[in-house]
């Protein structure tokens, strides 16, 4: 008897843990563009419906999905303990939920072919967290990966007044033109050997997408033109830590700065994170992307 009862017990705990996290985690759906739109909104622990949160999207790469992009980045399980809200745009594809893609200029895949727009989407699901979900329109944070980090830029781009700071990953700033009308912090995260999205600039070595001929811009380009628009210093204060080289352009309007981790040997993935794909280059263990992010978004904490 009392073994059943331990059983008995333990499955009610287990019963209660999975409601309580499906009460924090779920998938929301919008219609835009003619179409069924979804993303995963993970909300922060002891939520108070009557507080404002800081917001993080996170976009995933090109054949990725809102699943593969929580699980790579780990941002789930630091950013609800910092009391941030996050959410997991799905992009669009042949299926619903697997291989999708986002329209960020000359990349990727079915979103591309289709046009799709998908900065009116991002600013739809921004629009509707913060009206629905407590989210605080002065304190919304992008990140993505890969084709989500191109994503992230484009978004930078259009939407500079609902954003307040950026952080891609292997990615590269190919939206044009690109004329946001406030400062916007930047931090960014490239591996030199990357060969998906070159450090450099140019055509890809090895790309999923055979059926658009591609050239990126390099990363230097990027932080050069974030450094110049934002008015920081230009010569930027260096250290090194293993692996990495951290670049530090500071004194930028309205407190912005551009921060650049570069990674020596790094290939494409999320450092500090897991693998995107089986087959995906292995993650850095020298950072964490996903943790140094956090903290840049919480130094930034945008106009009231």
């Amino acid at each position: 008897m009392k073994n059943i009862k331990a059983v008995l017990l333990t499955i009610s705990l287990l019963f209660v843990c999975v409601i309580s996290y499906s009460m924090d985690s779920f998938i929301e759906k919008i219609e835009h563009g003619g179409r069924t739109r979804s993303f995963k909104i993970v909300l922060p622990e002891k939520n108070v419906p009557s507080r404002k949160y800081p917001l993080i999207i996170v976009l995933h790469g090109g054949g990725g999905n809102a699943k593969n992009a929580e699980k790579m980045s780990g941002m789930s399980e630091r950013a609800v303990k910092e009391g941030f809200i996050i959410a997991y745009p799905n992009g669009t594809g042949f299926f619903s939920e697997r291989l999708l893609t986002w329209n960020s200029g000359n990349c990727c895949g079915y979103a591309l072919d289709k046009k799709t727009d998908d900065v009116s989407f991002i600013r739809a699901v921004i629009n509707r967290l913060t009206e629905k979900h407590a989210a605080d329109p002065s304190r919304v944070y992008v990140t993505g990966m890969s084709n989500g980090a191109m994503m992230t830029y484009a978004l930078a781009c259009e939407l500079p007044g609902m954003i307040t700071a950026i952080a891609p990953v292997s990615g590269a700033m190919n939206w044009k033109p690109c004329n946001p009308g406030r400062p916007l912090s930047v931090m960014i995260f490239h591996g030199t050997d990357d060969l998906h999205v070159l450090y450099g600039g140019g055509r890809p070595k090895k790309r999923a997408d055979r059926k658009h001929d591609r050239i990126d811009e390099s990363v230097k380009s990027a932080v050069d033109f974030w450094v110049e628009r934002n008015g920081c210093s230009k010569k930027p204060v260096i250290e090194s830590r293993g692996k990495v080289t951290v670049e530090t352009y500071r004194e930028g309007k309205d407190g912005t700065e551009v921060v650049l981790y570069t990674i020596k040997g790094g290939g494409h993935s999320w450092p500090g994170g897991k693998k995107g794909f089986i087959f995906g280059d292995e993650p850095v263990r020298d950072i964490s992307a996903t943790d140094l992010m956090i903290d840049f978004f919480k130094k930034h904490p945008g106009k009231k």
